[in-house]
């Protein structure tokens, strides 16, 4: 019965060998070291040193060998059983031992009982966990804002776990996630590495799909003049799934950057446009001059006249009344996005005619018509007359000044009645 017990736990042993052989990630000198210090260590538990053993692991085949190094001594002159043995014993290994020599005998780990494998095991799968966590972080931790492929495996309310070609665990969190993606199990996504978490050496590789910098990397791939130097990209502003604007500068004065980027008929940014589920790319030629920057970045809006207070970053942008729509766009996603690329507060207004900008009146004079709340939340916005506030744009007037519709109507319709008397 004991033999049959010592067996299987010599099985129970090799089984735990055939699993870290298996091990991915981890180089086969580190993996030996490990599983032989993990050895040494049970060793001088149970002897109290592990000086004079020799381990010899073999993690191709999955096993290991265990051998005690004693000394042979005179019968009753055993001072430490560890690493003496009486020379009655070693003549019980070999006959023709005698005092002085060497004695090297093969240890079988498993009669050590189930505490001591036990301990073995966890000993050993916290240490490959620990080499495993560290494998992860190092191949990652440089890899930040680059493009990573990986194959779509969980997908929960708040996050989708995707897993790379070595079944590492990466982690797209929903505010990292274009709000049209979709996600089938076991389809390939493409995204960045946005950053790489090490707390309590647990490794978390986060993803992003709604960064810029993502855009930034899906052109460098697409546009062989980026890769190249010729092309630099600016900056890039992004309402993902929606809308993005690139601002793009060319290193030759042969190349036009736009049309490079773009392609034709639109080729280059094709594959670009699908895989960011059908976000509308605008690619604008970068200039330091800001007044020419906005204007390009308002696009395809057609700019009158521009006023910039470079100190408040701000700008203050003249429209024909048809243009105005253009340059907000739908949702106020055009203005949105050309601030966002601009770093400037652009706010639009209506191109007034000659003549009309002498007749004005302060909003202060409507407070029996209007609430005053209402004539402080737009004046807040710089507008401080009723011409201002008829030529601003009714959705800006909406959105700036946090007012709702029916409100910011009443307004309008109150000074415009104003006008028409």
């Amino acid at each position: 019965m004991a033999a049959r017990k010592n067996a299987e736990e010599q099985v129970s042993m090799i089984d735990t060998f055939k699993e870290f052989k298996e091990t991915k990630n981890i180089d086969r000198t580190t993996l030996v070291s490990v599983l032989e210090e993990s050895f040494r260590n049970v060793l001088a538990k149970i002897y109290g040193s592990d000086e004079n053993f020799d381990v010899i692991v073999n993690p191709d085949k999955g096993d290991f060998e265990i051998y005690r190094n004693r000394v042979v001594v005179a019968d009753g002159e055993v001072a430490d059983e560890n690493k003496e043995i009486s020379l009655t014993e070693a003549q019980k290994i070999e006959p023709d031992y005698e005092v002085g020599e060497d004695v090297s005998e093969r240890v079988n780990f498993s009669k050590f009982g189930r505490r001591a494998i036990l301990t073995l095991r966890q000993t050993l799968a916290s240490k490959i966990l620990e080499l495993e966590h560290d494998s992860l972080y190092n191949k990652y931790k440089d890899r930040v804002g680059q493009i990573v492929a990986g194959e779509v495996y969980q997908i929960w309310k708040r996050e989708v776990l995707l897993v790379d070609d070595e079944n590492n665990e990466l982690i797209l969190p929903k505010a990292e996630q274009i709000p049209s993606d979709q996600y089938r199990k076991g389809e390939t996504l493409r995204a960045i590495i946005a950053r790489v978490d090490n707390e309590n050496n647990n490794p978390k590789i986060i993803l992003s799909r709604t960064s810029p910098v993502f855009l930034e990397r899906l052109l460098e791939q697409e546009v062989p003049e980026i890769a190249d130097g010729l092309i630099s990209i600016k900056k890039i502003a992004r309402m993902p799934g929606e809308r993005a604007k690139v601002a793009v500068e060319s290193y030759d004065e042969r190349i036009d950057p736009v049309g490079a980027c773009v392609g034709v008929k639109g080729s280059r940014v094709h594959g670009i446009v699908h895989e960011l589920c059908n976000e509308n790319i605008d690619v604008i030629n970068w200039t330091a001059n800001i007044k020419l920057f906005i204007q390009r970045a308002l696009s395809p809006a057609h700019v009158s006249s521009i006023n910039i207070n470079e100190e408040e970053r701000k700008a203050e942008v003249y429209l024909q009344p048809e243009e105005v729509s253009l340059a907000i766009g739908r949702g106020g996603l055009n203005i949105k996005l050309a601030s966002m690329l601009t770093e400037y507060t652009i706010d639009v207004f209506r191109d007034v005619p000659e003549g009309e900008e002498e007749e004005d009146i302060y909003l202060d004079e409507f407070s029996d018509e209007v609430d005053q709340w209402v004539i402080d939340a737009v004046k807040a916005i710089g507008l401080d007359t009723a011409k201002q506030v008829i030529n601003a744009p009714r959705e800006m007037l909406i959105e700036k000044a946090d007012l709702e519709e029916e409100t910011v109507d009443h307004l309008l319709n109150v000074l415009r009645a104003e006008f028409e008397q």
